[in-house]
């Protein structure tokens, strides 16, 4: 590592764990450890691989961690503490990765149909000794049932679309979660007009040191109830 990447680590450290405490969110020394090599293995494959559009490191430190770790507090309340989730057009791992770091008890499968980002998923869960991580290469709507707590995804598609493709894996009683920008009133109209799931709650998202706006939106199944968390 160069004396420039030691001097960025450092800094990255720091505003690690200050977004990571402006979001409520306990870290250990591991956890800021694997998070930081997460990000340095993700720029080395990106040289070769173009696994995001994102390349400065500063702008990955928050438009890849700081977002996904702003997801991990609301997750709290809808999974258990081994509960199962799939991460939907995970990309690189965003936010699947972050997840398995930060709730090493949760079960986390990233699925994406590009060979290359799943397989730089399963060296991430290697280099980062994390067993509670797996990735598949797989069309989501072309999977056996998942039964999973939670099915979240990260700009992966329409409310219709993600609905009509991953509902099938969620267990009774579970969750699909959409990462969005703003609130996407038009494809809450046509999720209503043609599906069995129905929005319970839109929760506001506030990313350290993004001045973007962001929102989680909480699906359930017509009559699995609406009352209370997820």
């Amino acid at each position: 590592m160069t004396p420039a990447q030691v001097s960025g680590q450092g800094e990255h450290d720091v505003r690690l764990r200050r977004a990571c405490a402006t979001l409520a969110l306990s870290i250990t020394d591991e956890q800021v450890s694997g998070l930081l090599g997460y990000l340095l293995l993700l720029q080395r494959w990106n040289r070769t691989y173009n696994l995001t559009a994102v390349r400065d490191p500063d702008q990955m430190l928050v438009q890849h961690l700081f977002d996904s770790l702003a997801v991990v507090g609301p997750l709290d309340g809808a999974m258990p503490p081994d509960g199962k989730l799939y991460d939907v057009g995970a990309g690189a791992g965003l936010p699947g990765v972050v997840l398995a770091i930060m709730r090493p008890g949760w079960r986390i499968t990233c699925i994406d149909a590009v060979e290359k980002k799943t397989a730089f998923i399963r060296q991430a869960a290697a280099a980062l000794a994390l067993p509670n991580l797996a990735a598949m290469h797989q069309r989501v709507e072309q999977l056996p049932a998942g039964n999973c707590d939670v099915v979240t995804s990260r700009a992966f598609a329409s409310l219709h679309d993600f609905a009509r493709l991953a509902g099938q894996h969620v267990a009774p009683g579970g969750t699909l979660l959409a990462l969005k920008g703003k609130v996407p009133d038009d494809e809450i109209q046509q999720l209503h007009a043609e599906h069995a799931w129905r929005v319970i709650r839109i929760d506001p998202v506030s990313v350290p040191e993004l001045d973007a706006q962001r929102c989680l939106i909480w699906m359930r199944r017509d009559g699995a109830g609406s009352q209370g968390n997820p």
